[in-house]
């Protein structure tokens, strides 16, 4: 450890493992949802034939890394009430509060200024980034509302292999999304196209910034989503 600083724990082994599993979901989620929205290549069989179950891999892939942010998603949700391990639940920095406000307003001036000002504690979560990561479940809570709604639409007969109260229960919460949408199967589809590109921007800014974090603060935030911790300065050193 650096003289003057100390090691503060932010993340523990679960919400580690989670952030990696749904980086590795996500990644798995673009490519395979690119292909069925626009097939860009071709699998061919041994005997030189065009394989015919490319589409049904992709979809199945695409299906099941969706459940896996679904299952993520109810883990973190409840974490962010439930957990012991922050020093604060981390609903409570998006509280509209007034130092939450102020907060939040500092660690963006700090931002862009190039950490000219900087009049905050970092140590722990802060409520820019509190908000940042609300706006990714709720784009990940629309993208999997409007993908369940397409899905169900596949079952045209309104059955399935394990009941018809499976499309009966999907219709029941997402077809609401289609009037929200702009009144069509169509405007959902488009709908969940373009809240792809807005996670990929999403995702973009989020490790531009935790490297800007890491070079400027110069306490290692990076290093949180590997080991679970960063060191800040030691104020009683």
């Amino acid at each position: 450890m650096r003289p003057g600083y100390k090691k503060v724990e932010r993340m523990n082994g679960t919400m580690r493992t989670i952030h990696w599993v749904n980086v590795t979901s996500m990644i798995v989620a673009i490519a395979t949802g690119l292909y069925i929205a626009h097939p860009y290549y071709q699998t061919f069989m041994a005997d030189g034939a065009v394989d015919k179950y490319v589409m049904a891999w992709n979809r199945w892939g695409h299906f099941i890394v969706a459940i896996i942010f679904d299952v993520t998603s109810i883990i973190v949700f409840y974490l962010s009430f439930a957990t012991r391990f922050l020093e604060k639940k981390p609903y409570e920095k998006d509280l509209p509060s007034g130092g939450n406000i102020r907060e939040f307003f500092e660690v963006f001036l700090n931002l862009v200024t190039l950490n000219r000002r900087k009049k905050f504690d970092s140590s722990y979560l802060d409520s820019f980034n509190a908000v940042y990561f609300t706006i990714f479940h709720l784009l990940l809570a629309w993208m999997l509302l409007t993908g369940l709604q397409l899905y169900v639409h596949g079952l045209g007969a309104g059955v399935s292999s394990i009941g018809s109260w499976w499309p009966w229960m999907l219709h029941f919460i997402t077809d609401w999304t289609i009037p929200v949408s702009g009144g069509s199967l169509m405007d959902v589809r488009i709908s969940h196209h373009y809240t792809m590109w807005w996670l990929i921007v999403w995702v973009v800014f989020h490790i531009y910034y935790q490297v800007w974090r890491t070079i400027y603060w110069n306490e290692g935030d990076i290093s949180i989503v590997i080991g679970g911790s960063k060191y800040v300065k030691d104020e009683e050193s």
